[in-house]
Order: C-alpha cells, then structure tokens, then sequence
C-alpha cells in the first residue's frame, strides 16, 4: 500500500517554469560569441546542477580556456537580461496549486538554484505566497543528486520522506529525490527526456495530469 502524501516538494527551473529553454537560448548565443558550440549534451550534463557544478561541466564540455565561473557568469548575466519578460509558467502548474490548495497539502520549493532566484521568478508571477518555505543552493552543502535538500524539505515539513512527493524535471533531482526516500514524480521536456528519468515513480507529461492528480487524491 502507498503511502499518504503529506506535502509536495517542487523543483523550480525547467518544472515550474520553462527556464530551460530560455537558458539553452542564451547558452548557445554566449558560446557562439566566443567561438563554441552550446548543445543539447552539455545541457542535459548541466540541468539541476548547481552553480559551481554546472561553471565547470560548461568549461570542461565546451573546450573553452576560460575561467568556468567566468564563462557561466557571462550566460547568467544574458539569461537574467530576459528572465522576467521571457520565463512562462509550466503547462498545468496554476492547476496543481489549486488543488493541492483545496485538499490543504503544503507546498514548498527545493531548487539548485539560489533562493534569491527562486523569490524573484515566483514573486515576479504572483506565487511565492503560495509556497510555505524556499530552499536553495545555499542551504546544503551537497547538492543534487545527493539527497541533502529533499530530506531537509520533509525536515522542514515536519513529514516522513516517504510521505513527500517530489516533482522533479532532470536526472539530477529525480535521483536526489529518490535517495531521499520520497516519492518521486519527473515531468519531462525538450532538455530533459523521459528515458534519463527512469528512477521517477512516475512519469507524466505536465502538472496537471490525470495520474499525478489521482496519487495526491486530487
């Protein structure tokens, strides 16, 4: 028998919001502006990685001699230029809130990215209110996919990890998710397909799916 799911830890970029398509964007225009190829390899290595994680992949796959923070620095500092006219809300996220409001199931966010990233992309659409805390990259010291943020979200809940759903979008989160013990929902995309997030306990296409739903009671 399943256990009863007592909150929802979300992932942000790429699950709440289509982050990862805008950071593909301007991965590619940055690297192509120093010679390099920005592709779809290098963003499934770097997808749910934190920022110190993520600097040396970009270095290290693009071939680039260049300081690795410097490099990611350059594509930040691109990608916040459009973030807050360009970053949309994930198919079937504003009816999943709904719900999970209406059977008073707590949420929170558990991202690699930092906390102040999180409050400005949720502030910026009207959520973070709906949200009963953030955790960021600066709040574990080992980030996905070691467990650390998931079982601090479930700490943070007060709830058993078996009785938090994690929804997840990459590889990295998902197996982070499921070392911590929860249960693991993965929404794959364009950057991070299905076949890389086998270890889910389920699979749907987008939040407001049938089957995400009905194993939340919804």
């Amino acid at each position: 028998m399943q256990a009863t799911i007592d909150a929802v830890a979300f992932d942000l970029d790429g699950l709440m919001f289509d982050t990862e398509a805008l950071f593909f964007r301007v991965a590619c225009e940055a690297l192509e502006a120093r010679g390099a190829r920005f592709t779809a390899e290098m963003m499934a290595a770097m997808i749910g990685r934190r920022a110190v994680e993520a600097g040396h992949i970009l270095q290290t796959m693009s071939g680039l001699d260049a300081d690795p923070q410097e490099l990611l620095a350059d594509v930040r500092e691109r990608y916040l230029a459009v973030l807050d006219t360009d970053a949309a809300p994930t198919p079937g996220l504003l009816t999943l809130l709904d719900r999970l409001e209406r059977g008073d199931v707590p949420k929170a966010v558990a991202t690699s990215s930092k906390r102040a990233h999180a409050e400005r992309l949720l502030g910026g659409h009207g959520l973070r209110e709906r949200f009963a805390f953030i955790l960021g990259s600066e709040d574990v010291e080992r980030g996905k996919p070691e467990p650390e943020i998931y079982l601090k979200a479930a700490e943070g809940f007060g709830v058993a990890p078996e009785r938090l759903m994690v929804l997840e979008d990459s590889p990295a989160g998902v197996a982070a998710a499921r070392a911590a013990g929860a249960f693991v929902v993965a929404v794959p995309h364009t950057h991070s397909v299905a076949e890389g997030l086998g270890l889910a306990d389920l699979i749907v296409p987008r939040l407001d799916a049938p089957a995400l739903l009905e194993r939340l009671g919804a």
